[in-house]
């Protein structure tokens, strides 16, 4: 599919790899819908494209808006899975000083598996679904943004089990979504210079920074590079690819 024939939702968009997302679509002439929870932020966004609020982890939200994105673009035939949080913690973890045992908590749990899973599994649900019910032809494809922790990480049981899912669910979906004529693929960074990884701390991040192979962390124009090639290889399907500078965990 070429770039410039899409209709396409990017989610988690007013910042970071979203954004980024947003903009090279937007220069390469596809039609643009972002929503983020962030709604401030989206004002920064390029003119021309779409811009609302929307929380993934409410349903209401995700079926308003992807029916506001249709009626918008005047269609719709691509989704960029993008909205996540991260609540790290140890699922059980132990004080060394006091022997006091701290569990993660069920709210943190509940958290991120509603954005990461269940709010991107409604979001391609609901597209998918308006696609199909419209009528549209030509085909479409889904983006998931899982993530090279899907393969299990340390303090993130939580992000761990969501990333892991959707990068399943890439392959049970290319097959449901076959006789519509829809394309499901994923990308799964590693660590990417966004708001999100500045936030880290330093004497972690340095340490991660040394386990990559090349030198240094990503960039949200590296994860484009491998969502532009899903978006536009229509014989890539069901599949996930890793870009994490040959990230050794």
């Amino acid at each position: 599919m070429q770039l410039k024939d899409l209709k396409v939702i990017v989610t988690g968009g007013a910042q970071g790899m979203g954004a980024h997302f947003a903009q090279r679509l937007h220069e390469a002439g596809a039609q643009v819908a972002v929503g983020d929870v962030a709604e401030d932020k989206l004002a920064a966004l390029p003119a021309g494209i779409h811009r609302r609020k929307l929380d993934v982890s409410s349903e209401e939200d995700i079926t308003s808006f992807v029916s506001w994105a249709h009626g918008a673009m005047g269609g719709l035939n691509g989704l960029i899975n993008n909205a996540g949080i991260l609540r790290d913690a140890l699922l059980v973890k132990k004080d060394r000083a006091t022997g006091q045992v701290k569990k993660l908590s069920t709210a943190d749990w509940n958290a991120v598996i509603g954005v990461n899973l269940t709010g991107a599994t409604l979001m391609v649900r609901e597209v998918v679904a308006r696609y199909a019910e419209s009528g549209q032809t030509g085909g479409g494809v889904v983006v998931n943004m899982s993530s090279i922790a899907r393969h299990g990480n340390r303090g993130q049981s939580n992000y761990v089990s969501a990333k892991a899912a959707l990068a399943a669910n890439t392959v049970t979906w290319s097959r449901e979504f076959a006789p519509f004529g829809i394309r499901v693929g994923a990308v799964a960074p590693g660590m990417i210079e966004t708001p999100m990884t500045q936030g880290m701390n330093q004497k972690a991040r340095d340490a991660l920074v040394s386990s990559i192979p090349v030198g240094r962390i990503g960039l949200p124009e590296d994860i484009w590079l491998a969502v532009k090639f899903i978006l536009e290889c229509d014989y890539f399907n069901g599949r996930t690819i890793d870009v994490d500078g040959g990230l050794n965990f």
